[in-house]
């Protein structure tokens, strides 16, 4: 019995199950393909994240499309490729590379009569008229036969180069006796004997047509060698055709720009093929791990030249001078296309190129010989892991130690190949063990649920005792974290009953309210739960004026849950709205009129003592009278002003949109015709406010409102803004947006609406280009910009604008006050105009909510908070002490000149 138990024990023990599991995944991958897929897949992702660059001095021709409708179908004449090889050879190309198959000849109808006429000619029994006809027939018969003669053309082409290498193909397999077919002797020229295995078997082969082999300066084989996923990523440099070992034609054509012939290349079996001081790393049967390269800024890594542009002379040969030149089919329909690391369909051609480019460069990949025992050792120990350490861990060790291990192996698989081109596969290892963890994991949590449960029992009636134990103490958090341990059900809906009861009794309604809405999820009919649910939503919603509920004004709890509100003045108030700088922001309601308001309060007497707090109060009823006398259409009116409990407070409508900061961000900007129509609203507002003689003084995109649904325009901030802009608090803070200020402004000198006007300009210019006009790594080079020079033109940041928009920025941005518009009306009606001439399809593309954004001066935007103790000058400037700065710097962009908001 005792063997028994510990037998049934050891089976269901983590330790056996994590035994199965390695077992069963390692029959997975011999049985299948899943994990080298995976293995596969992320060699093509890591081998291609490399810093390496491709060859400068290896250029493509591709057979493409275009060429294809340009010179006609494929094939073509063979005096067509003739012409490209002399226009390369004239321009001196190192080595030309040409991939097309010329297995058979290409004859001409008409050449065998030539032929025949010639033989005749030839001939003792034709008697001609003269010894003269007969030598000019003759002529003409030979003239004819070396037009009509392509193969021949193109040999003599080939000949007159020295330097063309074409194509032969092989079938490979081990041979099982002598060849149908023995290499001809202009192919052998180019092979190397190679008798100890250190190559690829074939016993069958296709070579180029004599004529063209024999005038080429080397055949090479053009053998593409597969993955089973169709994808190449090796490459055999050796294929041996019984004894005769045939060099590739990408090792050929790096022999060739090196000045190095096949009698120059030296095998190392089974570790390296070497030419000249190149060493090529391989396997035992010299197969070479080529670096692919990676495209740059959407580009492919090698620049594809169309065949019949180079042809026609659009592309100059001499671009090709001392070049290696690959010419190949990239055609729909011509030729095939491999998927390779880093791209998923390559042309022959332009695999050459990068593999001709990993052997002049050295750039392939290496499988260390040490890498064949490094494999087995990391699944051996990721199997000791798991069997050994795993089930000793808790739950939570287990899985921070499998992600640092899962982490590390693939990690390391990463950086060796991406940074060292050297590949250790370690996706096995690292399948293994996330396998096994996952498993692992699942197994503990089906066979301890059960036992869960009955713990988990337990521990609720522990944690309701506690609870109990911890509210009768006063600690009412405490206990409401255990109550909420333990499952509801009716005892502890009774617990947390109570509960709610006593965090009413300490006025802490949002708790009681939590524990309420906490009951409501199991039973939201226990006794009077709604009620009081709804009770306490009420108070924690409340404001909390005047410091007690006995204060007069502030917040008094009445019977049966009903509450009485502060009141400012004559509004009552409902709810916190928003914080400011200097106070808070409260909606408001009268209750006599029922007119709901935002009420902005100011803390006077904690923000200033003595004699400023004399100054702060006169200037802010001051300047709350002088803008509760503007009434206009697209100005926010004030409705009130006064002062109660220590609150200074102006109450003006309530606005349901929101202001045009938003809009004014790249990715998020206005349709131009929308943008129009707002600022020609915001000049005509700000025209009322200067026949009022009041000055706004802090024109920005945050200090106007914009209803989208309603299209309602609002100007906020009159007086608000003008105190806390030319009012000094305690610690000698200014608040401000010199990005938006006119340059008299800037300058302390005296302004009027004209000033505002030039703020509204740059306004515009940032709602439709995205950017500020002028912007400074430092205070004192913004505001040298502001007043020495002249914005940039809008249609250099965002083409496509309408010039007389542009023509209404540059009037507003003028420097010189007397030279912008005189009011807010003759901007407005300049704006309307170009609204109205802007007509549906010419408008078109600036209908749409953002347009492309061209510059080259956009940069980081900074907020500062400074320090100042005297009117905003350079000088003072200059001395100014900041105290934050924040700096985001935008994500396509890292080292661009600030914008500076402050």
């Amino acid at each position: 019995m005792v063997l028994m138990a510990k037998s049934n024990s050891l089976f269901r023990s983590d330790a056996f199950a994590a035994l199965l599991l390695v077992a069963a995944v390692v029959m997975l991958h011999i049985s299948t393909d899943a994990i080298s897929t995976l293995e596969r897949r992320f060699y093509d992702f890591a081998s291609t994240s490399t810093s390496r660059q491709p060859s400068n001095q290896i250029a493509v021709i591709a057979i493409d499309d275009q060429s294809i409708a340009n010179i006609g179908r494929w094939p073509w004449s063979r005096d067509v490729h003739a012409k490209l090889i002399d226009q390369l050879a004239q321009a001196k190309a190192k080595t030309i590379v040409h991939t097309a198959f010329f297995f058979e000849p290409q004859v001409d109808r008409g050449l065998g009569f030539i032929r025949q006429m010639k033989e005749l000619l030839l001939s003792e029994d034709v008697a001609l008229d003269s010894t003269e006809s007969h030598r000019q027939l003759t002529g003409v018969i030979a003239k004819a036969e070396s037009e009509l003669d392509t193969d021949g053309q193109l040999a003599r082409s080939f000949k007159a180069a020295g330097n063309v290498i074409i194509p032969s193909v092989f079938t490979l397999g081990h041979p099982q006796g002598r060849p149908d077919v023995a290499l001809p002797d202009f192919a052998a020229a180019s092979t190397i004997e190679e008798s100890q295995g250190f190559s690829l078997p074939a016993s069958k082969g296709q070579w180029p047509m004599a004529s063209l082999g024999s005038a080429a300066a080397g055949v090479g084989h053009l053998n593409q060698l597969q993955d089973v996923d169709g994808a190449v990523r090796q490459e055999p440099l050796l294929i041996n055709y019984y004894g005769h070992a045939v060099p590739s034609m990408a090792l050929l054509a790096a022999l060739n720009s090196l000045n190095l012939n096949t009698s120059d290349i030296k095998l190392i079996p089974g570790e390296s093929v070497q030419i000249g001081q190149l060493r090529i790393k391989t396997d035992t049967s010299a197969l070479m791990l080529p670096q692919f390269y990676p495209g740059r800024d959407g580009k492919p890594a090698f620049a594809v030249d169309s065949f019949y542009d180079v042809l026609t002379g659009k592309i100059p040969a001499s671009k090709y001078a001392g070049k290696v030149v690959v010419i190949g089919a990239t055609a729909a329909g011509v030729g095939t296309q491999f998927p390779v690391p880093g791209n998923p369909s390559l042309s022959p051609a332009e695999t050459i190129a990068h593999i001709t480019s990993s052997i002049l460069q050295e750039h392939f990949i290496v499988q260390p010989s040490w890498g064949v025992w490094v494999g087995p050792l990391v699944l051996a120990i990721v199997s000791l892991y798991l069997i050994f350490a795993m089930p000793m861990l808790s739950a939570g060790m287990s899985a921070a130690s499998t992600s640092v291990l899962f982490l590390a192996l693939l990690l390391t698989e990463f950086g060796l190949l991406s940074g060292q081109a050297i590949w250790i596969p370690l996706v096995f290892p690292a399948a293994l063990l996330l396998l096994g963890h996952l498993a692992l994991t699942t197994k503990r949590f089906l066979f301890t649920e059960a036992g869960k449960i009955k713990a988990d029992e337990e521990s609720a009636e522990t944690n309701r005792m506690m609870g109990l134990a911890l509210q009768g103490q006063g600690q009412l958090d405490m206990a409401f974290d255990r109550f909420r341990r333990v499952p509801l059900g009716p005892d502890v809906m009774d617990n947390l009953y109570n509960l709610a009861l006593d965090f009413e009794r300490k006025r802490q309604f949002n708790k009681a309210q939590a524990v309420y809405e906490h009951m409501a999820s199991f039973n939201a009919g226990f006794k009077d739960l709604k009620v009081k649910l709804n009770r306490a939503k009420n108070l924690s919603e409340t404001v909390m004026l005047g410091g007690s509920s006995g204060h007069p004004g502030g917040t008094m709890v009445l019977a049966e849950g009903a509450v009485e509100k502060p009141m400012l003045g004559r509004y009552q108030v409902e709810k916190e709205l928003g914080k400011g700088a200097m106070g808070v922001v409260y909606l408001g309601k009268d209750p006599k009129i029922g007119r709901v308001v935002a009420i902005k309060t100011l803390a006077l007497s904690s923000e200033f003592e003595g004699d400023d707090l004399v100054d702060a109060r006169q200037r802010f009823f001051r300047e709350a009278e002088t803008a509760g006398r503007l009434q206009h259409q697209n100005i926010v009116t004030i409705f009130d002003a006064g002062e109660e409990h220590d609150l200074a407070y102006i109450a003006m409508e309530f606005l349901k949109g929101k202001d045009l900061t938003e809009f004014a961000k790249p990715g998020h900007l206005l349709a131009v015709p929308v943008v129009v129509s707002i600022v020609a609203r915001v000049a005509q507002a700000l025209a009322y406010a200067h026949r009022q003689h009041v000055v706004h003084r802090d024109i920005k995109p945050a200090n106007i409102m914009y209803e989208v649904a309603t299209d309602t325009v609002k100007v906020t901030d009159f007086g608000i803004a003008r105190i806390t802009d030319s009012s000094k608090t305690k610690t000698g803070l200014v608040l401000g947006t010199p990005s938006f200020m006119s340059p008299e402004q800037l300058a302390g000198k005296k302004v009027d609406g004209r000033s505002d006007l030039y703020s509204l300009g740059v306004m515009l210019f940032q709602l439709l280009t995205g950017v500020l006009p002028f912007r400074g790594e430092s205070m004192t080079e913004l505001m040298y910009k502001i007043a020495n020079e002249e914005a940039p033109s809008l249609q250099t940041i965002r083409a496509g604008l309408p010039t007389s928009l542009a023509a209404v920025v540059q009037r507003a941005l003028t420097k010189n006050p007397q030279l912008r518009y005189a009011d807010g009306e003759e901007m407005a009606r300049d704006l309307n105009a170009t609204l109205s001439a802007m007509s549906p399809n010419g408008m078109s593309m600036l209908n749409q909510p953002e347009n492309k954004i061209v510059s080259t001066d956009t940069g980081f935007e900074k907020t500062q908070t400074f320090a100042a103790t005297e009117p905003l000058s350079a000088t003072s400037f200059e001395k100014t002490d900041f105290l934050s700065t924040t700096v985001t710097a935008p994500k396509d962009m890292k080292n661009r000149p600030p914008d500076l908001e402050i």
